[in-house]
């Protein structure tokens, strides 16, 4: 018994080493891909052509050339039907000349008024768009409009029921609504 517990030993020590059994019979692979087996996909590198990093004197030269010919399109007039997004009740609205806009509340002014909204967020042509960060400035943009209608929305109801419970509740929601008119989206060609 004892000869036997010896021979087990010394067989497990002699199959005890640093690389598996099985290990022993495979080739040495490299695992390094050349770099010709890459396939070049849409993944592989982004979609837009890379731009050359310009110095801060050309970068400055090509922003005032830009700027000129925007002040040169709005003296002119020729920049087409204007549009703007202007922040206006809690909510952001594009509008252009002779938009309805329908607000969901009453405003203070009365019908027939005329209201300036000086919340412009973005103002835009043809050929160019102004963006503020975040507002655009109120001496470049005047956006005018005119209060049509003050009204309420049509009823809707809200009905609760529970069946064979004897449970209903109905409630009509009436909101009151404005109505406004853009009159007109003016820029000034005060450009920096």
């Amino acid at each position: 018994m004892m000869a036997a517990r010896v021979v087990l030993r010394t067989l497990q020590q002699q199959t005890r080493c640093a690389v598996p059994f099985f290990a022993q019979f495979q080739r040495a692979k490299s695992t390094a891909i050349p770099s010709s087996y890459i396939p070049q996909t849409s993944l592989s590198r982004p979609p837009w052509p890379e731009l050359p990093v310009l110095d801060r004197e050309e970068e400055q030269k090509q922003h005032r050339a830009v700027v000129q010919k925007v002040n040169a399109l709005i003296e002119n007039g020729e920049y087409g039907r204007l549009f703007a997004v202007v922040h206006f009740a809690s909510r952001q609205w594009k509008v252009t000349n002779e938009d309805l806009i329908l607000i969901e509340n009453h405003i203070e002014a009365e019908c027939g008024d005329r209201i300036i909204m000086e919340k412009v967020l973005l103002v835009g042509g043809e050929d160019f768009t102004l963006i503020g960060k975040p507002l655009v400035s109120r001496d470049l943009v005047r956006v005018e409009a005119t209060v049509i209608e003050k009204t309420e929305s049509w009823p809707m109801v809200h009905m609760r029921f529970r069946k064979r419970h004897r449970f209903q509740r109905k409630r009509i929601i009436v909101q009151p609504q404005t109505v406004l008119r853009i009159n007109s989206i003016e820029v000034s060609p005060g450009l920096i």
